[in-house]
């Protein structure tokens, strides 16, 4: 038994001391309900006026079907005005119908706008021709659909407090003076609203057909596989065959299509009605007649799943639900999107003053703030976001790979060391005793693997080159962005310095191995590392134990001393001349060009602004102080909550 239902029955029970104390406490709960649904549908009301929906999707219910599908019929039921009529396609824009309850006595009153345009109606019957109207302004005067919004308010005591977006009906074939392409036109609409995570979508589908055929009901299921969000409504009960009825009341009880949702049923007027001039008012009572009176589908109505009073308190409650979920994401993206816009529009900047000194000064300042991030860079201080990382942070992890390259030679150079110095004493031996070092295998061997390394360095300064020349091209960008002739000054020379100076970077590591080749180390530092060598175990070193002869025992020993030096040095120099020469001289020389770009006859020009910023701006502008107040509102609704 339905909560109405139990409450006639107590009625007809009760003394009317208590029955008039039960109708107290029902509209007193009635009442603390509107004071809670009302809020939560002016709150996203709201936002949805300051436009905040070019930004970010709000929760919403979307109402979608076939054509002929009774959507319409549905909509005006829920509204109590008729909307447009007809065959085709009716609805050709999408139109945010919202329904504002008030107090029984307030006079019926009405609200059309759309592209800032505003019109006052004042009785239900304007609201066709007004809808029309607008749609014909928006949409031409064809068969056309547009993606412009048009939205209708209405008060009423006859509404339920509720805010539905109406989207044009399926058309399958186009048809008179329609585009070909106005299937594919209708869907992608449909689909713009319903495939946001923040849409409930509340698909029309007529009882008489196969629920598993409607195009509506397929768009719903591929943006929302589960169902999560969509509520089904069947429409035109009094077209089932008999026979059929069964089949309809399990699709109503979710055991045909599964929804998260379910589903629920409803019967309007039909064009009949309409004809005969039935009210809406006798049009909710025949329907509630219908199902009382119908042998299959009176327990729908007995489990509260039909009958248009009985929806329209079911999407209320679906709606102030869902929104109460949204909030929580809602408040973190008008954040994000306000940071973004506050980003964005410092990047723009705010526009280059009209005077010539006020001009070079502006370019003064663009061009020293720009060398200001520079010089953070060189000193590894920059401004980074959390994504981001540090420049020089790049640089010591690619210094870091260097040294590990070293240490995994020094590794494989001890692995091959027995086979390579006896192969060098085998072939090169002279007339020293086992035991004497013959220098020049020493030198070879040395050398050969010094030049190894040469060819990982100049990569590693390769690397390093391409990370500083890209960071130096990400700061540029968003800086001058906003002056396309400044950033071409300032791309010429970071081109121009890089080649520079990875060339001399180049020449030096280049000599840096020449030197290298020559062999070369402080007496005492050798003999301290050599004496180092021997002191190790030999079985810490397995390749020495099966050193047989004394002269190859030895020279390992000194090989290992000596590229141990070497390899220590080259951890250090190598990083050193690459960080000299495109870290610091690179970026102190492009300081230098930027700051020369001052004194250049007619600098000032550098600074014109780009064809179309003026308008990204004034974008930008709107959108942050739409986001500001957005952020107001949803701010006020969450302490008035509280």
């Amino acid at each position: 038994m339905s909560m109405s239902s139990k409450q006639k029955h107590l009625r007809c029970t009760m003394s009317p001391r208590d029955s008039k104390k039960l109708e107290e406490i029902s509209s007193s709960l009635n009442q603390h309900y509107e004071d809670k649904v009302r809020p939560c549908i002016d709150l996203v009301d709201s936002l949805r006026s300051l436009g905040v929906e070019k930004d970010l999707s709000l929760p919403a219910i979307a109402v979608i079907g076939d054509q002929s599908s009774g959507k319409s019929s549905v909509l005006e039921a829920l509204s109590g005005v008729a909307l447009p009529r007809g065959t085709g396609i009716v609805t050709r824009c999408p139109l945010v119908l919202k329904l504002k309850r008030v107090e029984a006595g307030v006079a019926w009153s009405g609200i059309l706008s759309y592209q800032g345009q505003l019109k006052i109606l004042q009785k239900p019957e304007d609201v066709g021709h007004a809808v029309s109207n607008a749609q014909v302004a928006l949409a031409g005067q064809g068969k056309g659909i547009s993606h412009e919004m048009i939205a209708l308010e209405i008060k009423s005591s006859n509404v339920p407090d509720l805010t539905l977006i109406d989207l044009p009906g399926i058309a399958r074939v186009a048809t008179g003076d329609q585009p070909v392409d106005i299937e594919k036109q209708i869907k992608d609409l449909i689909e713009k609203f319903i495939k946001r995570q923040e849409t409930i979508s509340l698909v029309v589908v007529p009882a008489n057909i196969d629920i598993a055929t409607t195009e509506a009901l397929k768009m719903a299921s591929k943006v929302d596989p589960h169902g999560q969000r969509t509520l089904g409504i069947l429409t035109k009960p009094d077209l089932v065959d008999k026979g059929a009825e069964e089949t309809v009341v399990s699709t109503v009880n979710n055991q045909v299509i599964p929804l998260k949702k379910g589903y629920m049923m409803v019967k309007c007027r039909g064009q009949q009605d309409i004809n005969a001039n039935l009210s809406l008012a006798k049009a909710l009572q025949n329907e509630r007649d219908f199902f009382e009176q119908h042998p299959h589908f009176r327990p729908l109505l007995e489990e509260e799943k039909a009958t248009v009073p009985l929806l329209a308190q079911r999407l209320t409650k679906e709606l102030v639900e869902h929104i109460g979920r949204s909030l929580p994401h809602l408040k973190n993206q008008i954040e994000k999107k306000l940071d973004g816009t506050a980003m964005k529009l410092k990047q723009l900047g705010e526009g280059v003053p009209q005077e010539e000194n006020d001009k070079k000064n502006f370019l003064i300042e663009k061009i020293n703030a720009f060398n200001q991030v520079l010089a953070d860079v060189m000193r590894a201080e920059e401004d980074i976001k959390n994504s981001d990382t540090r420049v020089f942070t790049k640089i010591r992890d690619e210094f870091g790979k260097w040294k590990a390259q070293l240490d995994k030679k020094t590794n494989t150079f001890e692995e091959n060391l027995r086979d390579e110095v006896e192969e060098y004493t085998r072939i090169r031996r002279g007339k020293e005793l086992p035991g004497f070092i013959n220098y020049r295998t020493f030198e070879n061997i040395v050398r050969k693997h010094v030049e190894e390394l040469e060819e990982p360095a100049l990569k590693l300064l390769r690397d390093i080159t391409d990370i500083v020349h890209s960071s130096l091209n990400d700061i540029a960008n968003p800086n001058f962005e906003a002056y396309p002739n400044l950033l071409r000054a300032a791309k010429e020379p970071i081109e121009d310095l890089r080649e520079q100076e990875y060339e001399k970077a180049k020449e030096r590591v280049r000599a840096q191995f020449k030197m290298e080749r020559m062999v070369y180390s402080q007496d005492g530092l050798y003999s301290w590392k050599l004496e180092a060598v021997k002191m190790k175990p030999e079985t810490a070193r397995p390749f020495l134990t099966k050193v047989i002869s004394a002269d190859v025992r030895e020279m390992a020993q000194h090989l290992r001393a000596y590229f141990s030096i070497t390899s220590d040095r080259l951890a250090n120099q190598v990083p050193l001349i690459v960080q000299y020469h495109v870290l610091h001289q690179y970026i102190a020389q492009l300081q230098t060009a930027m700051l020369a770009i001052i004194g250049e006859k007619d600098a000032v020009k550098l600074i014109q602004e780009d064809s179309d910023l003026a308008r990204r701006r004034v974008l930008a502008r709107e959108r942050l102080e739409r986001l500001r107040r957005a952020r107001q509102v949803l701010s006020k609704f969450v302490h008035s909550a509280s």
